[in-house]
């Protein structure tokens, strides 16, 4: 198939055709053009409308603006990225004779926060902060547009809602922890038992390729790991991969607790919200990707794809 993929030379992209090129043809659309040997064409976006879309069987939009952890960026740099730009490149699909389009959204467009044991398609969008926001306005733009169109035969529609992906060339938070275990400093939250879904890069492009090939019901899909991992257990990998023994301080709940109210009421670094992102669960279910491919199994283990992850830092 002829598949174009946009936001071609991030992090995903970046892995993606490289799963995909030897069976696939690929196009590229990102800000710049840069020769690839996994890319037959190059487009840049000022060139969205010189591209055949007639000649293209599968978008996948991966195009976007990343969660800023840092809370600097701009809200309204979210919505002109994340839901404008994905209002464009969906107009050009529908307007085409493409088959399939994929468009990846995010947990976080549904909660910030796990209510109940996972989060599932079920789940009523209730996301915070205009990363969230401008992601579920791009699916609610696709899911009304798109039964224009998609009636009439065998397209398909997929909004892809993703949790924390990794692997080489990862630069997002789970780099971040990387760096503080590597200097040798104790994590003080080991009382806490916390779970937290993530996404090998692996997984993910075997995802991908089993929707293109099988093609099933358009609809909303979560992606993850099948199974979910505490941050004790991450920093145990962390600290083997570095070839350590591992340093986590069992420090009572209550007294951090009440450290953390403190640091709240003081406008400290450690405070409530802090403590919550770390110690909190955020576990997201993959059964229903899984029934729409017919598999019972991810090739890749959550530990040995972040402990091939974090080897590569």
């Amino acid at each position: 198939m002829t598949i174009l993929l946009t936001g071609a030379y991030g992090f995903v992209g970046t892995n993606l055709s490289n799963y995909l090129k030897d069976h696939h043809t690929l196009w590229a659309l990102d800000v710049t053009k840069q020769a690839s040997e996994a890319y037959s064409r190059y487009f840049s976006w000022k060139e969205l409308d010189d591209i055949i879309w007639d000649d293209i069987d599968t978008v996948i939009h991966l195009a976007g603006k990343a969660h800023d952890t840092k809370n600097q960026s701009e809200a309204q740099v979210y919505f002109d990225i994340n839901t404008e730009l994905t209002k464009k490149v969906f107009d050009k699909f529908l307007q085409s004779r493409a088959k399939q389009f994929f468009f990846f959204s995010s947990v976080k467009a549904v909660a910030d926060t796990v209510e109940g044991e996972r989060l599932t398609e079920d789940t009523t969008p209730k996301p915070v902060g205009p990363y969230g926001e401008s992601k579920i306005a791009a699916e609610e733009y696709i899911r009304k547009h798109r039964a224009q169109y998609t009636g009439e035969g065998d397209r398909k529609v997929y909004i892809l809602r993703p949790c924390m992906i990794h692997g080489p060339g990862n630069k997002g938070n789970l780099n971040l922890l990387y760096k503080v275990v590597s200097k040798g400093i104790p994590y003080p939250l080991g009382d806490f038992e916390n779970k937290r879904s993530f996404l090998n890069i692996g997984n993910l492009a075997y995802i991908i390729e089993q929707f293109i090939l099988q093609n099933p019901e358009s609809g909303i899909y979560h992606l993850a790991d099948d199974d979910p991992i505490s941050t004790n257990e991450l920093i145990e990998l962390i600290a083997e991969s570095k070839g350590r023994k591992k340093r986590i301080l069992k420090i009572n709940r209550s007294f951090v607790t009440t450290m953390a109210k403190i640091g709240t009421a003081c406008k400290l670094p450690f405070n409530l919200e802090r403590l919550q992102k770390l110690t909190e669960n955020y576990v997201v279910s993959n059964q229903k990707m899984k029934q729409a491919i017919r598999i019972e199994k991810l090739p890749v283990c959550v530990k040995e794809g972040l402990l091939q992850t974090l080897k590569t830092f």
